[in-house]
This record gives structure tokens, C-alpha cells and sequence, in this order.
């Protein structure tokens, strides 16, 4: 059950924790913060070559592709992304897509929006490619097109020193309070099955939504969350860099991908360019940098069967 009162993370490192969320400051809430939290600084994409067979499948006026994906200050949603230093993109995310982009032999001009509206903007060719760990389902390849580029998973995430050990199935949920993104994989599978606590004879789980992470490391700080379902990838890396947190397991993984328009040839030009720097090696020094070798994939695809 949540608990009341602050526990488990000190004053102190509660405001390592929010600056880490790149949440703001007193003076301005809005602007990104700057943080302390060491990353992976090596180059692994100025080497990428353009290969003109992949080049070839876009056509030969095209310079630059629009593409979505959501500003995260701070290195707060890393491994996957991050923005430090002002304007400075950050993240495995973005590495693989500079990479692409080179060998395209295109510039991304890269737009944000949030997590729900990526893919309509996708849809409604506001954007020409969208990215920002959509993982493969069954609704969404009815309505855009996948190029996968890595495996992430939906895992669980909780406070080292109150709470649940460990989290592996949804009844492990039961009677607690879980926190999650509104619009994601992880709110499908927390309201899909939402009856299995009541066939076990248990109390049901109760989710509560943030688009923003920073009130999720309050809502565990204080005793208001009891769990953050989340991608696999970010929570490890979160175990290792955010105060009193542990993970506490994987429900399930899920091959991720950039997406286009339904029937866009983006989206095969992407998938081979994902392929080009799997045979050149770049792709597995890009995922060596930032630890998530297990993460990799060894070949992309277009829409590939969903797990979800």
C-alpha cells in the first residue's frame, strides 16, 4: 500500500533527483536544468558513410525529413534521450538517428511535440518520421508504418527501501499504486488487465498517469507511488542514477521503431539504413556507448509482427 509522509530520499538527494527530471529552476519552472549526472560523451557517428544504394531510395531532391519526437531537458529519460547544455541532444535515440541520417545522406529537422501526438503528427504529415521509444502494437501499425531499430521492454521500478522486492506480473501490482506515461504500451497493459487482481481475490492495483517524470521520483520519494511501470532500458538506467531507487523486474519486451506514414517509402529507406550501420558495425558501437548491447537487434524490419 502507499504510504504517507516523506521516506526514503533525503532533502538533499530529492534535489538531485528533480534536477535530474531537468524540471527548471525558481526562477523560470519552464527552463531545462542542467545536471551533474555523468553520460557518455565518445563520437560514434561522424564516421557513418552515406551509401548510395539507401540513398537512392528517397527521392534525389530530398535534403532533410521532418522528424517528432519530445524535448526531455536534463538527462532524466536517458539512455534513450536527453538534452544538457542548452540545445545539446543526447541519448542512444539520438545517436541511431544522426546515424541514419548520414547514411541517408539527409539533416533531420527535428520538431517536438509530446508522446500522444507524435503519431497523429505522423499521420497527418506533419512529420516525416516519428521517434520516441514507440514500441510495435498490434493499433498502431494500423495506422503507421515501423522501422524497428532496438528491443525495450516494460518493466518496474520502485523504492530501494520500502515496497515490493520484485514485480513480475501484473497481481504483484495488487493494492498498490502505479505510476505510468498516459498514451503508452505500459497504460494498455495496466487497464487491460486490470481484472486480475479481483479473479485472484486481491485488491486492485490503482494507476495513476504523468507525462512528466518528476512527479513520479516525488510520488516514490514520498510514499504517494509505489511503483513506476515503465521502458526497461531508462528504469535500469534510472536504478544506477536516481537516489533509493531499485529495480524490481520485467513484465515483457517489445521491438521499438521509428514510424511513418502508412505505405511511406521513409520507412523501408530508414530500416536499411538501420541494416547499413548493423553490417558496418556502427550500430553496435553506438549501443556499446551507452551500455544497452543486450538491447540490440540483429536485423531491422518493416512492421514486424507485434507482441502487443
Amino acid at each position: 500500500m502507499a504510504r504517507s509522509g516523506v521516506v526514503g530520499l533525503s532533502l538533499a538527494a530529492l534535489a538531485v533527483v528533480l534536477t535530474a527530471c531537468g524540471t527548471g529552476n525558481a526562477a523560470d519552472p519552464a527552463a531545462p536544468t542542467s545536471t551533474s549526472v555523468a553520460f557518455p560523451t565518445q563520437d560514434v557517428v561522424s564516421a557513418v558513410q552515406t551509401d548510395a544504394a539507401v540513398r537512392a531510395e528517397l527521392p534525389p531532391s530530398t535534403k532533410s525529413l521532418t522528424l517528432g519526437t519530445t524535448l526531455a531537458p536534463g538527462t532524466a529519460s536517458l539512455p534513450h534521450s536527453g538534452q544538457v547544455d542548452g540545445d545539446k541532444y543526447v541519448g542512444v535515440d539520438v545517436d541511431l538517428r544522426d546515424a541514419v541520417a548520414k547514411v541517408l545522406g539527409i539533416t533531420w529537422t527535428v520538431q517536438n511535440g509530446t508522446f500522444e501526438t507524435i503519431i497523429p503528427g505522423v499521420q497527418n504529415g506533419k512529420y516525416d518520421v516519428g521517434q520516441d521509444n514507440f514500441g510495435v502494437t498490434a493499433a498502431r501499425e494500423k495506422v503507421v508504418d515501423f522501422a524497428t531499430y532496438l528491443t525495450d521492454g516494460q518493466s518496474f521500478l520502485g523504492p530501494a527501501d520500502h515496497g515490493p522486492s520484485s514485480v513480475n506480473a501484473l497481481t504483484d501490482l495488487c493494492g498498490l499504486t502505479v505510476a505510468t506515461s498516459p498514451g503508452s504500451t505500459f497504460q494498455q497493459i495496466l487497464t487491460s488487465g486490470a481484472d486480475k487482481c479481483a479473479a485472484a481475490g486481491k485488491k486492485p492495483y490503482t494507476v495513476q498517469l504523468f507525462s512528466d517524470t518528476a512527479p513520479i521520483w516525488l510520488g516514490l520519494a514520498n510514499g504517494k507511488v509505489d511503483v513506476y511501470f515503465g521502458p526497461t532500458l531508462s528504469l535500469k538506467y534510472d536504478e544506477k542514477h536516481v537516489p533509493n531507487t531499485k529495480f524490481l523486474g520485467q513484465f515483457s519486451s517489445t521491438p521499438v521503431g521509428f514510424v511513418t506514414g502508412k505505405g511511406s517509402p521513409v520507412a523501408k529507406a530508414v530500416s536499411d539504413a538501420v541494416n547499413k550501420l548493423i553490417k558496418t558495425g556502427d550500430y553496435a558501437k553506438i549501443l556499446a556507448k551507452w551500455g544497452v548491447d543486450s538491447s540490440g537487434i540483429p536485423q531491422s524490419a518493416v512492421n514486424p509482427a507485434p507482441t502487443l
